[in-house]
């Protein structure tokens, strides 16, 4: 597997389990396996194969002379007077062709050769872009489970809950208002669970589409979205820009551009056509030698227009690249800033919140069980870190997404160490 591949992989930073073989029932699929099966199976990605090969065909094509013509002429026949019948006819048989000047046939190899050339960072380009794209929707079957995981979370807080309200109203300590909303609550999140369940459900179908597989029997490996490793700074992934497929593409329409506009002045220089042949009078029964050659007038001018619109293709790339290095930079600048938010985000409510809203649950159930506590204020409370977990998942899904936005803009690794230590769940 390329750099490339691994370094997107490492983006994501999901500790996959071991890579299993493709194409069996109830597998554990990691993203380097989803990676590899749309690198091998993606019919945007075979389709380069056969462009390769139509390349190839007008390469060929390109490096053929103009073809010599043979012809046969049959002069002063069938008229009247001493042209009639073949008394009187001429036959000339001639074999002309066109000789190339300006450098014709060298110019039509060079822009076949530099197409073919351009195709190799086109599929990169491509293949980056999808692989981005893996990346995305594996991140939401990854998300999909850690739902699923708050889902139980919430589940189990809320059963505790409801256990503790039934106990007080069988002990005539609570009214059964209490007990309703408290099965109401356990309603929910079971709800949010079974939405979760679908979510991901969807999540590994769009997956698995991306290499044509209509029902997806596989899982996801253990992953944990929550580690987000040190990342490179701006200026250094701002200097990755320039080797990028997307910028690295100017530089073969460059070359296929200056290719055309050799081959448009070659244009300046007319061909000369030549021709020679044997000419057979009837009348006497003599032969003679024929021949000529031509060149059409005025080259030059009808050559102008074709060359000043190879020149403004030329200047019109380089600003087309300027364009598209600004608009990557920016991207790269949003994409930068969005992880360092997330980043920041999921850190504070790893070390500062959420610990603090675990024990105040577990007090919480404590201080109701012994009646020092209403139900709304444990209910309160479950909730917030119901949601506060919810929140800390949300940010790291930002943040990883920010990472593969990074990844594809840059075509790099992004790391700014080679090991990435996982999150405390």
């Amino acid at each position: 597997m390329s750099v490339r591949i691994a370094a997107l992989a490492a983006c994501m930073a999901v500790a996959c389990a071991a890579a299993s073989p493709p194409a069996r029932a109830a597998e554990r699929l990691g993203l380097d396996d989803a990676i590899a099966r749309v690198d091998a199976l993606h019919p945007d990605l075979r389709l380069f194969g056969a462009l390769q090969a139509q390349r190839e065909a007008e390469r060929d094509q390109a490096a053929l002379a103009p073809a010599p013509t043979a012809g046969a002429t049959l002069e002063n026949a069938f008229g009247s007077g001493q042209t009639r019948g073949l008394s009187g006819a001429e036959l000339t048989l001639t074999l002309a062709a066109v000789f190339e000047r300006g450098g014709k046939l060298d110019a039509r190899r060079v822009l076949a050769q530099s197409r073919i050339d351009a195709l190799a960072v086109e599929r990169e380009g491509r293949r980056l872009d999808l692989l981005a794209e893996v990346a995305r929707r594996y991140l939401a079957a990854v998300g999909a489970q850690g739902e699923a995981a708050i889902a139980q979370t919430d589940i189990a807080q809320r059963t505790q809950a409801l256990a503790a309200a039934e106990r007080r109203l069988r002990a005539g300590a609570s009214p059964e208002a209490v007990v309703l909303a408290a099965r109401a609550a356990l309603a929910q999140a079971e709800l949010g669970a079974a939405r979760a369940e679908q979510h991901g459900l969807a999540a590994r179908q769009a997956l698995a589409a991306l290499w044509g597989e209509r029902a997806p029997r596989f899982e996801l490996a253990p992953a944990d979205p929550l580690a987000l490793p040190a990342i490179a700074g701006f200026d250094r992934l701002a200097e990755l820009i320039e080797r990028t497929p997307e910028i690295a593409r100017f530089a073969d329409e460059r070359r296929i551009g200056e290719a055309r506009l050799r081959l448009a002045r070659t244009e300046e220089r007319p061909d000369a056509s030549w021709q020679i042949g044997v000419r057979r009078l009837q009348a006497d029964g003599d032969v003679a030698l024929v021949g000529g050659v031509s060149i059409p007038l005025g080259a030059a001018r009808r050559a102008a227009p074709g060359i000043r619109a190879a020149e403004a293709e030329l200047g019109a790339l380089e600003i087309e690249r300027e364009s598209r290095a600004l608009s990557l930079y920016a991207t790269l600048a949003d994409a930068h800033g969005r992880y360092r938010v997330a980043q920041l985000e999921v850190e504070r409510l790893q070390r500062d919140v959420v610990p603090l809203l675990v024990r105040g649950v577990a007090a919480a159930e404590r201080a109701y069980a012994g009646g020092a506590a209403s139900y709304l204020e444990l209910a309160q409370i479950q909730s917030e870190h119901t949601r506060a977990l919810m929140q800390r998942l949300q940010a790291a899904l930002a943040a990883q997404q920010a990472l593969i936005e990074i990844q594809r803009l840059t075509g790099q690794s992004v790391l700014a160490a080679s090991t990435v230590a996982g999150a405390t769940p």
